[in-house]
């Protein structure tokens, strides 16, 4: 499944968190208790249950039958869900990609830029 869109709102973002911990195949009690773990306030089940059918749809996470219940796995890791989120900035700005990405090197500390370069260094390795 294609993922449509990358951006997480904070709930989305701490039931991944939860898939991303404890899965694959987790079903909404599953997700609910790991959250509970890491100390996040209870929420109603149904709340739980549309965030994981909404990340499902999005393509971020999907979800097998088992059952009459759904469970459900990161469709992807947390890097590379980044990645793709990163991915999609750059296609948004089309010509200015290079002077977008000086903007966001400026800002980078040194150690930052050392994990582009080794990063760099990476790519060009397994291309070589």
């Amino acid at each position: 499944m294609r993922v449509r869109s990358t951006a997480l709102g904070d709930l989305e973002r701490t039931v991944m968190d939860a898939l991303w911990s404890r899965g694959p195949q987790l079903s909404v009690r599953d997700v609910m208790d790991e959250m509970a773990q890491g100390g996040h306030k209870e929420l109603a089940y149904t709340t739980v249950m549309t965030v994981l059918d909404r990340l499902a749809k999005k393509g971020i996470a999907t979800r097998a039958r088992d059952g009459r219940a759904w469970r459900y796995t990161a469709a992807s890791s947390r890097a590379e869900l980044a990645a793709t989120a990163l991915r999609s900035t750059l296609d948004s700005v089309n010509a200015d990609r290079k002077l977008a990405m000086l903007h966001f090197l400026d800002d980078a500390s040194p150690a930052e830029l050392d994990d582009l370069r080794a990063a760099l260094a990476e790519v060009e390795r397994r291309h070589a």
